[in-house]
């Protein structure tokens, strides 16, 4: 199977790519496109066959592909977990907030509808039922 993009089109949608970040990019396209698949296969869809039969363009796989690597090779993993954090005194309250919650590759709500995989629901709830 193929990859829905290369580091090629990770340097040229996004930017840039340091020899290390290639390095992770080249390991990271195999696995999201493999993800993606499989996101397909959740909802009972094939991509590939998507792609094939016109009902999804291969750019807005690629697109969602480039994004998906993008938000992983822009997670630091040799620096603090955390972003952003506050303290309170009195109140022993912390927060933070975390470079990805969770951690590791995720696929957000919004790329899945750009790829048409998301469920619509449909459904009535009659109130006013006479029986």
């Amino acid at each position: 199977m193929e990859y829905f993009a290369t580091v090629q089109d990770v340097t040229e949608l996004f930017r840039p790519l340091t020899e290390e970040e290639e390095k992770k990019a080249t390991a990271l396209l195999p696995v999201v496109s493999d993800s993606i698949r499989q996101e397909a296969v959740k909802v009972g869809k094939n991509i590939d066959q998507m792609i094939t039969e016109g009902i999804l363009l291969e750019n807005v796989v690629k697109s969602v592909t480039v994004d998906v690597v993008a938000r992983a090779l822009m997670t630091s993993t040799n620096s603090e977990p955390m972003s952003q954090m506050s303290q309170s005194a009195l109140g022993y309250s912390v927060s933070g907030t975390y470079l990805v919650p969770g951690g590791g590759l995720f696929i957000k709500k919004s790329e899945l509808s750009r790829l048409g995989l998301r469920r619509q629901r449909c459904g009535v709830i009659d109130l006013c039922s006479k029986e």
